[in-house]
């Protein structure tokens, strides 16, 4: 027999103990226990940031954010095409005041009449070339909108000569022997300041100018004079200024700023 039946009392139940506690204390408990929860989970992300900043580094940061801007420039291979074309505009929207950015490469003086173009290349002769040898190939004009990595873009007016129509012309970018194209160009300005790498389907796209005219003026030292490259397919940091020496690899050349850091395909 239990105590209840023995009395003919029912006693009241006993409360939990979430019960015994009042309003305020629940709410602070619950309180403390979500902050709790929030500590731990943010250990994780924290713990993942401390891996990959102490993993090896390549390219100048470390091997996963490598491996992943890698990742992209895959699929931004993948959907590459010469076919596929930077819109182009009226050449009046073209801005008449052309934004200037960045000055590697163009901090030393340089005399535009004693620039010379240094081309080389596996099995070739090297070549020396003038502004006066590149126009005299057809000259090619476009208008598009230059986009650069900071975020801002601007339409711009551009002239000179395809850079696919220069490879033809002087017989370059292709493997001796087998007439294959080299992977890769590189350029760099004279002072070897700034220097880029790009893929050989990127510099061959029909859009690609090795140009010497901006506003249908010649180029300005700010803009790169006496020879620029403008690539539409990439962003910005990709159209080298002031080119003094191009060259052909299947290795990839040094980039600048992938050297920092930055994606090496720099697609759009």
């Amino acid at each position: 027999m239990t105590p209840e039946e023995n009395t003919g009392e029912r006693l009241p139940e006993r409360k939990t103990h979430r019960e015994e506690l009042t309003t305020d204390q629940q709410i602070r408990r619950r309180t403390l226990k979500a902050f709790a929860w929030f500590g731990l989970a943010a250990l994780v992300p924290a713990g993942i940031w401390k891996w990959i900043t102490t993993r090896p580094r390549a390219g100048g940061i470390p091997a996963p954010f490598r491996k992943a801007l890698q990742a992209n420039e895959a699929v931004a291979g993948s959907y590459f095409s010469p076919t596929h074309l930077a819109p182009t505009f009226p050449k009046e929207r073209a801005a008449r005041k052309v934004r200037v950015n960045g000055w590697d490469g163009l901090k030393t003086a340089l005399d535009p009449e004693a620039w010379r173009l240094q081309v080389e290349q596996p099995g070739k002769p090297a070549l020396q070339l003038t502004l006066d040898d590149l126009k005299t190939l057809p000259k090619q004009e476009i208008i598009f909108q230059f986009k650069c990595i900071e975020g801002w873009s601007q339409i711009q007016h551009w002239g000179g000569v395809r850079f696919a129509d220069f490879v033809e012309k002087y017989d370059l970018g292709r493997r001796p022997g087998s007439g294959e194209r080299f992977g890769y160009v590189g350029m760099k300005t004279p002072d070897g300041g700034y220097y880029v790498g790009i893929d050989m389907p990127s510099a061959l796209h029909p859009q690609t100018l090795l140009a010497y005219e901006m506003n249908g003026e010649p180029l300005t030292v700010p803009h790169g004079a006496p020879l620029r490259l403008i690539i539409p397919v990439k962003y910005g940091v990709k159209n080298l200024k002031r080119i003094g020496h191009i060259w052909f690899s299947d290795d990839r050349p040094r980039d600048f700023w992938a050297e920092r850091g930055y994606d090496y395909h720099v697609g759009l």
